[in-house]
């Protein structure tokens, strides 16, 4: 039987610091699932197809390289169902800090208590990536900023293009 992790979060735009994530979870399990959450009433920087495309691209052949699958998905509502319908047993969080460490201590007991079939697994970020959050990459790169150690190439490319088209 596969062990199927899930991943979710925005990733507008996917970071360093989540492919940082994906690697460390790739010694866990045979197939991760990365779950885009929608929120009809947030607008993104990218859109989801936008995304899940990114995703795909900065992280497959990293995963399959460490032999463990990747499979992007979107999803509304719950993280949990999303997993469900993902067959994962394993919800996968990383955390920079503190704060981090606080806000998913309290999301994994809610989300134990309605799924207790799934089990939350913390990996801490690695110390080069630590302080990047997708909300300053955003910021950095929107101010005509070089973000290429904190994004993928081809996020860091899909974000030039995205402001030069706007500015």
């Amino acid at each position: 039987m596969a062990r199927i992790a899930f991943y979710s979060g925005s990733f507008d735009p996917m970071t360093n610091g989540h492919l940082d994530v994906l690697l460390h979870a790739s010694a866990l399990c045979d197939r991760i699932v990365v779950g885009v959450g929608t929120n009809p009433n947030k607008v993104g920087l990218f859109t989801v197809e936008e995304r899940l495309e990114l995703i795909r691209e900065a992280a497959e052949a990293m995963l399959k390289a460490e032999g463990c699958e990747l499979e992007t998905v979107s999803f509304s509502g719950l993280a949990i169902e999303a997993a469900r319908a993902a067959g994962a047993r394993l919800i996968v969080r990383g955390l920079r800090d503190s704060t981090d460490f606080d806000y998913e201590m309290q999301m994994a007991g809610m989300n134990g208590l309605m799924a207790p079939e799934l089990r939350t697994v913390f990996l801490p970020a690695s110390s080069p990536v630590r302080p990047i959050t997708a909300t300053l990459v955003r910021q950095i790169a929107a101010m005509g900023g070089d973000v290429h150690h904190f994004a993928p190439a081809n996020v860091v490319a899909a974000l030039k293009a995205k402001f030069s088209a706007q500015g």
